[in-house]
C-alpha cells in the first residue's frame, strides 16, 4: 500500500503534513470528472446533505472541492493542493476509498488541464484502488464516475459508457453524473442518448453547468441560436474565473464556426482575461487571428498554448497554418512533433485515432488513414469520425464510398463547414457536379475561415466548376479539374 502511494506522489515534491478533511466533508465532497472538450473534465461531487452551521474558510484543497461542487473547474494551484491533500492523507490512511476516488479524479483532471499523461496511469491505479475496497455494487459510485471520466479523457467512449452507465444505474438523482455521460454520448455519436440525459439532468438542476452542457448538445445538433443563447446565459451564471473562462471560451468557438472571427477573438481574449493561459483559448485566439489574416500573431498564440498544452489537433491546426504562410519546413516541425504526442499518448492509453487519421489523410498515407479511420469508426461511430473517414476514402481514391460517409457526417452532425467542403469535392471527384457546387458554396457561407488551407482550396473547385447551365447539363469525366497541389 505505501508503494502505490508512493508511486503516485513521486513528482510531488515536499509533501506538507497531511489535514484530515472531516467526515462531514468527506462525504459531502466525493469527486468524479467529467470528460473531453471545453468543459469536459470539471471535477464534480455529491452536494452537501445537511449544514450544520456557516462552514469553515476553506484551504486550497477545499477550495478544488468546493468548485468543483458547484461544477464549476478547480484553480489548478487548489487542484494540486487537494492532490497533496489526498496523497499525505492516503499514507496514514489507505483504507478509505473515499480519497481514492477524490485523488484518481483530481489526477484526470490535471491531466486533461495540463497535458500531464503521467497523470492518466495514476488516476486509474487510484479510481481501481478505490474499487478494490468498495466495489461499484456497494455504491462506489464516486469511482466509477470517476472511471468514466477516465475513459473520456482517453477518447475510450464506448469504455466511459460501460462505467458512466453503471454509475447512473447506482445514484440515477445524482446530477454529477449525467454532464460524463453527455461527453461520453457525443463522442458515440448517439445524439438520443445525450438529449435524454441532458432533459435528466435538466430536471435535477439548473445553473451554469447545465447551460453549458446544453450549449453543447444543441452545437452538436447544428442549433446555432439556441446554442449561443444558452452559452451567453452560462457566461452570465459563472462563478469563478476558471468557471468564466470555460464558458467565454464556448462563446468564441460558435462565434467563429458561424463565420465571425472578429467577435470570436472578443470573446476569446475575454477568457483569457479571466484566466490567463487558458490553452483552449489560446488555440481560439490564434485561428480566429488566422481567419483575419494576422497569420504571424496566430502562429504567436499557437505556440503559446501548445507550450502549455500541446495537443496534437493544436499541433495539426499549427503546422497548416504554417503552410499556409508558405513555411513547409516549420510545418514538417509540428508534424514531427503531433506522431511524437500521439504516440507518447498511446502509451497511457490515449486514443488519438481521430487526428492522427485526419493528418495522415491530408498529409502522409491515405491507405493507412482510411484503415485507422475504419477501426475508429467501428468503435466510436460519431459524426466526427464519419467526416474523417469519408475524407480518407476520398483522398485514397474511393469517392463513391466516401460519399456514403460525407453524407453520415451531416445527417449526424452539426453543419459544420469543414463536413460541407469534403462533402463538396467528394461530389466533385464523382461528377456530381450540381450538388458539389451546392456544398461548397455552403461551406464558404457557413464559415468563409473555417480552415487556411482547404478554405481557398473551396474557392478554386467553385471556379472551376464555373456557373450552373441553363440548359442540360454537358457529359463531363468524372476526375474533376485538378487543383493545385500541396507539398506533403
Amino acid at each position: 500500500m505505501e508503494n502505490e502511494v508512493s508511486a503516485m506522489e513521486n513528482d510531488q515534491g515536499q509533501q506538507p503534513p497531511p489535514r484530515r478533511l472531516s467526515r462531514r466533508v468527506r462525504r459531502a465532497l466525493i469527486a468524479s470528472v467529467a470528460g473531453s472538450a471545453v468543459l469536459a473534465g470539471v471535477l464534480v461531487l455529491v452536494p452537501v446533505l445537511r449544514d450544520d452551521g456557516p462552514p469553515p474558510a476553506l484551504g486550497p484543497s477545499g477550495r478544488a472541492m468546493a468548485a468543483a461542487g458547484a461544477g464549476a473547474p478547480a484553480a489548478l494551484p487548489d487542484l494540486a493542493a487537494l492532490i497533496r491533500d489526498r496523497t499525505g492523507h492516503l499514507r496514514k490512511h489507505p483504507g478509505d476509498e473515499e480519497s481514492w476516488a477524490v485523488l484518481g479524479s483530481a489526477y484526470v483532471e490535471r491531466g486533461r488541464r495540463t497535458a500531464d499523461y503521467a497523470a492518466y496511469p495514476k488516476a486509474e491505479r487510484a479510481l481501481r484502488r478505490s474499487l478494490a475496497l468498495r466495489p461499484g455494487e456497494d455504491g462506489n459510485v464516486e469511482a466509477l464516475a470517476g472511471l468514466a471520466a477516465l475513459a473520456n479523457a482517453r477518447h475510450e467512449y464506448r469504455a466511459a459508457r460501460k462505467w458512466g452507465e453503471l454509475a447512473v444505474k447506482r445514484s440515477p438523482k445524482r446530477w454529477t453524473l449525467y454532464p460524463v455521460l453527455l461527453d461520453t454520448y457525443r463522442g458515440l455519436g448517439d445524439r438520443k442518448a445525450a438529449g435524454r440525459a441532458l432533459e435528466r439532468l435538466r430536471e435535477l438542476r439548473s445553473g451554469s453547468v447545465v447551460l453549458a452542457s446544453a450549449a453543447r448538445v444543441f452545437q452538436g445538433r447544428g442549433w446555432r441560436e439556441d446554442a449561443a443563447a444558452a452559452a451567453a446565459d452560462a457566461v452570465a451564471l459563472a462563478e469563478t474565473p476558471a468557471e468564466r473562462a470555460a464558458r467565454l471560451h464556448r462563446l468564441g468557438e460558435l462565434a467563429w464556426e458561424r463565420g465571425e472571427p472578429a467577435e470570436g477573438l472578443r470573446y476569446f481574449r475575454a477568457a483569457l482575461r479571466a484566466e490567463p493561459g487558458h490553452h483552449p483559448s489560446l488555440a481560439g485566439e490564434g485561428r480566429a487571428l488566422a481567419s483575419l489574416g494576422r497569420g504571424q500573431a496566430a502562429l504567436a498564440s499557437y505556440e503559446a498554448a501548445l507550450a502549455r498544452h500541446p495537443l496534437p489537433n493544436y499541433l495539426l491546426e499549427l503546422g497548416e497554418l504554417q503552410e499556409s504562410l508558405g513555411r513547409e519546413s516549420a510545418a514538417r516541425v509540428q508534424y514531427d512533433i503531433l506522431r511524437g504526442r500521439v504516440e507518447q499518448g498511446s502509451g497511457v492509453g490515449i486514443n488519438e485515432a481521430l487526428v492522427l487519421g485526419r493528418f495522415e489523410a491530408d498529409h502522409g498515407d491515405a491507405d493507412a488513414a482510411v484503415r485507422r479511420l475504419t477501426a475508429e469508426y467501428k468503435r466510436h461511430p460519431g459524426h466526427e469520425v464519419a467526416d474523417a473517414l469519408g475524407w480518407a476514402l476520398h483522398r485514397a481514391g474511393d469517392h463513391e464510398k466516401a460519399a456514403g460517409y460525407a453524407k453520415k457526417a451531416l445527417d449526424k452532425g452539426p453543419r459544420s463547414a469543414l463536413f460541407l467542403y469534403h462533402r463538396g469535392e467528394i461530389e466533385r471527384s464523382l461528377g456530381r457536379d450540381g450538388s458539389a457546387r451546392r456544398h461548397l458554396t455552403a461551406a464558404l457561407r457557413v464559415n468563409p475561415y473555417f480552415s487556411p488551407l482547404h478554405a481557398p482550396l473551396a474557392r478554386l473547385a467553385l471556379e472551376a466548376l464555373g456557373e450552373p447551365s441553363s440548359g442540360p447539363a454537358p457529359e463531363r469525366p468524372t476526375t474533376p479539374t485538378p487543383l493545385p497541389a500541396r507539398e506533403t
